[in-house]
């Protein structure tokens, strides 16, 4: 079964497309390094903003035949094809491809509201092409929408960004609830939330450390911390030159901290599944 990690949080602005792009850019690469027959990664953007298809394909025009949404609404038994049809490699490595958002998909979940099976709509034909994937990431928007379902549904894996501002305890329950609840309500078994990614972490700043601290020691919390992704404004200008920060600038500390993020994930993904 391919690993399918979806990145999800109600917050914006907390690190969603980054820590997605570049978790999928940096299993293409650690794959290939460990000489994997198969080192391809899918990348797919469920948030009609298309941050996560701007930055990894150079473009967010995507519309009804070319995106997601034309998954979404495709007959069921021609959705895989749909899909294989939709993806496109990204700029950054061609090993990493991209099923790219639309703006259109806010009107595609209206469409699909009370439509039977309609949070499946991308689970189904995921699971038809997945076999010629190493792993799959899905990018989320900033809610628990039906799209925020229908990516869930489709995932095994849910990882949550969080800045540090963010790390109250009962705003992160919250949403690692929600995950648990749409994986019981739904039946689906294979979800689980696997970590935590605290992002924009400035050691500079008190307050971000004590909160930190007190994530670690939390009783739940704590041990599904698997990444801390310093503030860095090396991500940003390799956004604006549509690359990856592995590629902008290597020596970078948020270059550093994800790789080792994505190490961590790689070791999941060639070791057996805990939890």
């Amino acid at each position: 079964m391919t690993r399918v990690f979806v990145l999800t949080n109600h917050k914006g602005g907390v690190g969603k497309s980054t820590s997605a792009t570049h978790i999928a850019a940096g299993l293409v690469g650690i794959l290939r390094r460990a000489g994997v027959s198969n080192p391809r990664v899918l990348l797919i953007d469920t948030d009609s903003q298309g941050h996560a298809s701007l930055v990894t394909t150079g473009h967010n025009d995507y519309g009804t035949e070319d995106s997601l949404y034309a998954v979404l609404l495709a007959e069921r038994e021609q959705a895989a094809q749909v899909l294989l049809k939709c993806i496109v490699s990204s700029t950054w490595d061609t090993d990493l491809h991209v099923l790219p958002a639309s703006k259109l998909l806010d009107g595609a979940e209206r469409e699909l509201m009370g439509i039977a099976g309609a949070p499946y709509r991308l689970a189904e034909p995921l699971n038809q092409i997945s076999k010629h994937y190493s792993a799959v990431v899905i990018d989320t928007r900033p809610s628990f929408s039906l799209l925020t379902e229908i990516a869930l549904l489709a995932a095994t894996d849910a990882i949550v960004p969080v800045e540090p501002r963010y790390l109250e305890t009962v705003g992160l329950m919250s949403v690692i609830g929600k995950i648990n609840a749409i994986r019981e309500g739904w039946r689906h078994p294979q979800l689980r939330v696997s970590g935590i990614i605290v992002t924009k972490m400035d050691k500079r700043i008190r307050g971000h450390g004590q909160l930190l601290d007190e994530l670690k020691g939390h009783p739940a919390l704590g041990a599904l911390l698997c990444g801390i992704i310093p503030a860095n404004e090396a991500v940003s200008y390799a956004h604006h030159c549509h690359t990856s920060v592995y590629r902008y600038d290597p020596k970078a500390s948020a270059s550093q901290a994800y790789a080792q993020l994505v190490g961590r994930i790689a070791g999941q993904l060639f070791g057996k599944r805990g939890g």
